[in-house]
C-alpha cells in the first residue's frame, strides 16, 4: 500500500500543477507528503471521479472541473458556498446569508436544483440528499474539489443527475498546522437611483466609505504518523464567525425599490408597521383609513406615509450577511496493515448558529382572527383630536370602538429568527489489494443532522387586548382588566418604546421548528484487472477492468415543533423513512492502445439497479462512455447516461408537509393597491379582468379594495403535492487537446445535454400568480385559492385554512433541460530564473435552460433571462481566468483572477420564440436588463522558510456594485433585496491570512 500512496501523491500533485482538468484524480486514500516521489507505477492504481474501477493511468471520459486548496486560500473563502459560486458550472447560492433560509449550504449544478447534485466526501455520500449542510466541511481542510458535470447515477446512485461534487480532504498530517484568515468589506456607498427613491420616502441612506462585515476563521490541525508510517491519526478544530451586515448598510439596498407601474419612477416599499404607530379606525367616518400618529408629537392622526417618519422601511434590518458562528471538529485514522488490508475512518462534526434580527412589532388583529382590537373612547392616552378621529361623537365616553394597530419598536432590542444546525458524520471501512488483480473496498457511513429554527417572540393576544383598554384611576392609567400585573400601553404616542410593556406582552418565543435528517449507508465494491488473466484486446496493453458493487441506504427525516410553534403556525409532526437497495457493475474495455494509427480507443459501460421501498418496482440507470485518441495530442470523449431519480426525502417532505406563511408574499393582483407615492390614492389592479375571472373572482369585485391583504402580504400555503420519479438523460461529448509543440498547454471543449421528463421542481407562489395572470391557463390558476364569500387571499396561518392563499412548493413538472458547452484550458510556462506562469481558464456557454410545466403550456427558454418564469436566471456566457506568477523558489506568488458574467434580459422583454408568456404591452423600457459584469481579484502569497505562509487578497478589486433589479421580491419572486446572488453583493473584500507549521 505504500507504493500506491506514493503514486497517488505524485499523480495528484502533477495533476494540480499541470491543471489537467480532463483527468483529475481522486485518491483512494489520504494524500501524504507531496514531496514523495515514485517510479514504480506498474502495480499501482488511482481512481477517477465518476468510476469505481481502480487501475493505473485511469482517465475520465466526462468533463471534470477542479478547485484546488491553493485557489481556496487565494480567495480567502469562509464558506464552501463562496468557493463553488465562482464556478461557471454552479448556479450561485448564498444560503448562509439568505435572510429567509435555514442557513444550510447546498450546491446546485447546471441550474437544475439542489436535489439533482450528489455531494460526496472522499467518494462517499455526505448524507441524506441535501439534508446535511456542506458547512460541515471546513474550507481549510479541503485538498481539492472535483466537479463532474452530467449524469453519474450508474456509479453513485439516482441522485447524481446533473453531476457530482466530490470533496477530497487533507489527511495524514504529521505535525501541527495553524491556519487563520480575517476579512472585511471596504465599500464606497455611492449615490444611485435607490438613494433617490429612499429620500423621497423619507428614509435614511448610507453614504461614503465604510469598513464592515468582518469575518474570521481559525483552524488547528495536528497529526502523528507511527509504526514506520503505517498508522496515522489526524485531528482538527475550526472556529468561524461573521459580523452582522444589514441590507440597509448598502446604498443600493437602502430600501427595497419597486416600479408601481411599468417604467414608473422607482419607489421604496414602505411598511404600515411604523415607529410612530399606525392606527386604522374600524368604524365611523374614518373607517378603513390608514393613519399614523403625527411624528412631531402634536397628538393628531395624519395619513400614513405623508411626512418623514410616517412610514417604515420593512427590510432595512434584514441581513445581507448573517451574524453567525460555526465550530467544526473531526479526525482521520488510517492503519496500513498490509497491501491487502488498510483500515480507515473519518469523523466530522459541526455546530452552526446564525440569526437574523427583526424589530419587535404589534401585528394587526387579523393575525389572531376576525375580532378587531378595541379602545375605550375615554382612554387617558387619547388626545381630543385622536378621540374625535376614532370615536366621532362618542369621544370622551366609555364606549368601546374597533380599530386596528400596527406598531414597530425600533428603540427596543430586536427580536431574532435564530437558526442552529449541528450534526456529525462517521465513516469507516477496510480496503486493499488481493490476488494481484483485485481491489476491494467495504465502507459504511452514518450521518445525522439537527436543524432548528426558533422564531421571535409573538405578542400574547389576551395581554395585548387588555393593555389597550385603559382607564384613569386616581390619575394613573390602569388596565381595565388583567389585574395589577397588566401594563397599559399608549399606542397613540409616537416612538413609544415602553420596555415594561414589551416584557409583559412578549412572554415567549414563537416556538421552534426542528428537522432531523439522518442516513445509514453500507457500500461494498470490488474491482479487478482481467488483464492479469490475459483477458484483453490484442491491440491493447491493458486488459479489461471491471467493478461491481452493492449498496444499502436507510434514510430518515423527522420534522417536529414545540407547542408554541404549533399554536401559532399550526401543522403536525412528521416522520419519513426510506430504504434503498442498489447494485451496480462497470466495465472498462481498452480496445486499442499505443498503435501507430491510434494511441487509445476505449469503451466504458455501467449499469445500476435501484429499489426504493417507497416506490413500486425497481428502476435502472446506465452509462456508455468512450474515448479515442488518434494521436497523443488529441483525445475525443463522450458519454450517455440515463437516470431515473426518485423523489428525495427532503422533496417528499416539502411536497406533502403543509404550512402557511406570508414571508416573501405579495398582494392580490386583482386588488387596487395603495399608491406608495400618493397615500390615499390607489393603483389599478396589475391583472386583467380576464385573468382575475380565471382565479374565480366575480367581475363585480375586480379592483375592490376589500381584496387587499394586510400589509400587502397574502397568505402562502407551502406543500400539498404528490410526487413521482423523474427520468433524466444526460449526454456529454468533447475533445481534449495537448499540443506537443506547446508543452504545458491543455485545452478541453465539451458539450453537455441534460434532459428531464417529469422533472421535480420548486414552484414559487410567483410562478403560479404570474403564470395565471399572463396565460389564464388552469395549470397556473389552480395556485390561487380564494376564500368563499369574501374572495380574499388571506387566512390566519394558525387556523390551517382550506382556502384563502396562494400555493407554492415542490411538484412534478413536465419537462426541463440544461444544455451548453464547457471550455477549459491550463497553461504552465517555465520562465527559468524569472519564475513560472500558470494560467487556468474555465468557461461555460449555455445554449438552453428550458422548461415546460405541462403539455398545454408552451416550452420556455431562459438562457440569458431573469425574472418571472426564469428565476434568477443563467447568463449565456460565464468564465473565470486565473493567472499566477511564482518566483523560481516559489517564495512569492501573485495571482490575478478575472470573473465574467454575461448580460441578461428581464423576462418581460423576452423574444416571442422563447415561450416566456409576456407580450408587447409588458415590455420594459427601464431596468430591463443586466449588463455584462467583470470582477477582478488580486491575491499574493509569501512562503517564508517553509514553515510560514502569509496571504493577502482583494476580491472585487474595483468595488463594483451588483445590478439593480426593482421589484425583485414583490413581482419577480426572487426573494432578494434589489438584486440576485450571482453578483458580489457587499463590495470590495480585503482578506489577510497566515499558515504556521510546527
Amino acid at each position: 500500500m505504500k507504493s500506491i500512496t506514493k503514486l497517488l501523491a505524485t499523480s495528484c500533485l502533477a495533476t494540480m500543477l499541470a491543471g489537467t482538468a480532463h483527468a483529475q484524480v481522486v485518491p483512494v486514500e489520504a494524500l501524504p507528503d507531496t514531496n514523495t516521489q515514485s517510479t514504480d507505477d506498474e502495480d499501482d492504481a488511482i481512481v477517477v471521479t465518476g468510476t469505481r474501477i481502480v487501475r493505473p493511468n485511469n482517465k475520465s471520459a466526462a468533463p471534470i472541473a477542479t478547485v484546488t486548496s491553493a485557489e481556496i486560500q487565494a480567495q480567502g473563502a469562509t464558506t464552501i458556498e463562496e468557493v463553488l459560486n465562482r464556478l461557471p458550472q454552479v448556479a450561485p447560492n448564498a444560503e448562509q446569508n439568505f435572510a429567509e433560509s435555514n442557513g444550510r449550504q447546498r450546491i446546485k449544478l447546471r441550474s437544475l436544483g439542489f436535489e439533482r447534485t450528489l455531494t460526496l466526501v472522499d467518494g462517499l455520500r455526505l448524507g441524506i440528499q441535501n439534508g446535511l449542510d456542506v458547512g460541515i466541511i471546513p474550507a481549510t481542510l479541503v485538498e481539492r474539489i472535483d466537479v463532474l458535470s452530467g449524469g453519474a447515477s450508474s456509479v453513485y446512485g439516482s441522485d447524481a443527475v446533473s453531476g457530482v461534487v466530490n470533496f477530497i480532504l487533507k489527511k495524514n498530517f504529521d505535525g501541527v498546522e495553524l491556519n487563520g484568515n480575517y476579512s472585511f468589506y471596504n465599500h464606497q456607498n455611492r449615490e444611485n437611483a435607490v438613494t433617490e427613491a429612499a429620500r423621497r420616502s423619507f428614509f435614511q441612506t448610507p453614504t461614503g466609505l465604510t469598513n464592515d462585515g468582518g469575518r474570521m476563521d481559525v483552524t488547528l490541525t495536528a497529526g502523528k504518523s507511527m509504526l514506520d508510517g503505517r498508522v496515522n491519526l489526524t485531528g482538527f478544530f475550526s472556529y468561524r464567525q461573521s459580523d452582522l451586515l444589514p441590507q440597509g448598510s448598502r446604498s443600493w439596498s437602502a430600501c427595497e425599490v419597486t416600479q408601481p407601474t411599468k417604467d414608473a419612477a422607482l419607489t421604496c416599499t414602505r411598511s404600515q408597521y411604523t415607529q410612530v404607530g399606525t392606527i386604522i379606525p374600524g368604524s365611523g367616518a374614518n373607517a378603513g383609513r390608514v393613519l399614523v400618529n403625527n411624528p412631531n408629537g402634536s397628538g393628531n392622526l395624519i395619513p400614513w406615509g405623508s411626512v418623514a417618519g410616517a412610514a417604515a422601511n420593512p427590510f432595512d434590518e434584514f441581513a445581507a450577511q448573517r451574524e453567525f458562528n460555526r465550530i467544526n471538529a473531526g479526525g482521520f485514522l488510517n492503519i496500513d496493515l498490509s497491501e491487502a488490508a488498510e483500515i480507515y475512518s473519518t469523523f466530522l462534526a459541526y455546530r452552526d448558529r446564525s440569526q437574523n434580527p427583526t424589530p419587535l412589532r404589534i401585528y394587526p388583529s387579523g393575525i389572531y382572527g376576525a375580532t378587531p382590537y378595541q379602545v375605550n373612547c375615554n382612554n387617558p392616552y387619547l388626545s381630543a383630536s385622536q378621540g374625535q378621529t376614532l370615536c366621532g361623537t362618542a369621544a370622551g365616553t366609555n364606549t368601546l370602538v374597533p380599530f386596528n394597530l400596527l406598531y414597530r419598536f425600533d428603540g427596543l432590542p430586536p427580536a431574532y429568527n435564530r437558526f442552529e444546525n449541528l450534526g456529525y458524520r462517521v465513516t469507516g471501512g477496510i480496503r486493499g489489494k488481493v490476488l494481484k488483480a483485485w481491489n476491494y473496498d467495504i465502507s459504511g457511513v452514518y450521518s445525522a443532522n439537527r436543524g432548528s429554527l426558533t422564531y421571535p417572540a409573538f405578542p400574547d393576544e389576551t395581554r395585548l387586548r387588555q393593555s389597550l383598554i385603559v382607564d384613569s384611576v386616581g390619575g394613573v392609567p390602569t388596565c381595565r382588566t388583567g389585574g395589577s400585573g397588566c401594563v397599559p400601553f399608549n399606542p397613540f404616542q409616537p416612538y413609544n418604546n415602553n420596555a415594561a410593556f414589551a416584557d409583559y406582552v412578549y412572554q415567549n418565543v414563537d416556538g421552534s421548528e426542528i428537522s432531523k435528517p439522518s442516513m445509514w449507508q453500507v457500500l461494498g465494491t470490488v474491482s479487478g484487472d482481467l488483464g492479469e488473466y490475459g483477458i484483453k484486446s490484442p491491440l491493447a496493453d491493458q486488459g479489461i477492468a471491471i467493478a461491481a458493487g452493492v449498496e444499502f441506504r436507510a434514510e430518515r427525516f423527522i420534522s417536529t415543533a414545540d407547542a408554541l410553534f404549533r399554536q401559532t403556525n399550526g401543522g403536525t409532526d412528521a416522520r419519513f423513512t426510506q430504504n434503498v437497495w442498489e447494485g451496480n457493475v462497470e466495465a472498462q474495455l481498452p480496445i486499442v492502445e499505443d498503435q501507430s494509427w491510434t494511441q487509445l480507443l476505449q469503451l466504458n459501460l455501467g449499469y445500476r439497479r435501484s429499489k426504493y421501498n417507497r416506490l413500486d418496482g425497481a428502476f435502472d440507470t446506465w452509462k456508455v462512455e468512450g474515448m479515442w485518441a488518434p494521436i497523443d495530442d488529441v483525445t475525443f470523449r463522450g458519454s450517455i447516461n440515463k437516470a431515473q431519480a426518485a423523489p428525495s426525502l427532503i422533496q417528499a417532505v416539502q411536497a406533502s408537509n403543509i404550512n402557511y406563511v406570508t414571508v416573501g408574499s405579495r398582494n392580490d393582483p386583482c386588488a387596487t393597491a395603495p399608491d406608495p407615492q400618493n397615500p390615499g390614492r390607489f393603483l389599478a389592479p396589475t391583472a386583467s379582468i380576464e385573468a382575475c375571472r380565471a382565479t374565480g373572482l366575480p367581475d363585480n369585485l375586480y379592483g375592490s379594495q376589500t381584496l387587499n391583504c394586510p400589509d400587502a402580504l397574502c397568505t402562502i400555503r407551502n406543500g400539498g403535492f404528490e410526487l413521482t420519479p423523474e427520468t433524466a438523460y444526460t449526454k456529454t461529448f468533447g475533445v481534449v487537446l495537448r499540443p506537443r509543440f506547446l508543452p504545458g498547454l491543455t485545452v478541453s471543449i465539451d458539450r453537455f445535454l441534460i434532459d428531464l421528463d417529469d422533472s421535480i421542481s420548486y414552484f414559487s407562489a410567483g410562478d403560479f400568480v404570474n403564470g395565471c395572470v399572463q396565460t389564464q391557463n388552469p395549470y397556473f390558476c389552480r395556485g390561487i385559492v380564494r376564500n368563499p364569500g369574501s374572495f380574499t387571499l388571506f387566512s390566519p396561518a394558525a387556523s390551517n385554512p382550506a382556502t384563502g392563499f396562494i400555493i407554492q412548493g415542490t411538484s412534478n413538472g413536465y419537462k426541463s433541460d440544461s444544455h451548453g458547452w464547457d471550455f477549459q484550458s491550463q497553461y504552465a510556462l517555465n520562465l527559468n530564473t524569472a519564475g513560472r506562469l500558470d494560467m487556468s481558464f474555465n468557461g461555460t456557454l449555455m445554449t438552453s435552460v428550458g422548461g415546460q410545466e405541462s403539455p398545454t403550456v408552451d416550452p420556455r427558454q431562459c438562457v440569458g433571462y431573469y425574472g418571472p418564469f426564469c428565476g434568477e436566471g443563467f447568463p449565456k456566457w460565464v468564465h473565470t481566468l486565473r493567472t499566477t506568477w511564482s518566483t523560481q523558489d516559489n517564495v512569492v506568488n501573485v495571482s490575478l483572477n478575472w470573473r465574467h458574467q454575461g448580460p441578461m434580459t428581464i423576462t418581460f422583454n423576452a423574444a416571442a420564440d422563447t415561450g416566456i408568456p409576456y407580450g408587447a404591452t409588458d415590455r420594459r423600457s427601464t431596468y430591463n436588463g443586466i449588463e455584462a459584469y467583470d470582477y477582478f481579484d488580486l491575491a499574493t502569497t509569501f512562503n517564508v522558510a517553509k514553515r510560514f505562509t502569509l496571504r493577502l487578497a482583494v476580491n472585487n478589486l474595483f468595488d463594483r456594485d451588483p445590478p439593480l433589479i426593482p421589484n425583485s421580491r414583490s413581482e419577480l419572486g426572487l426573494l432578494r433585496n434589489n438584486t440576485v446572488f450571482r453578483y458580489d453583493l457587499l463590495g470590495r473584500q480585503i482578506v489577510a491570512g497566515a499558515t504556521v507549521r510546527f
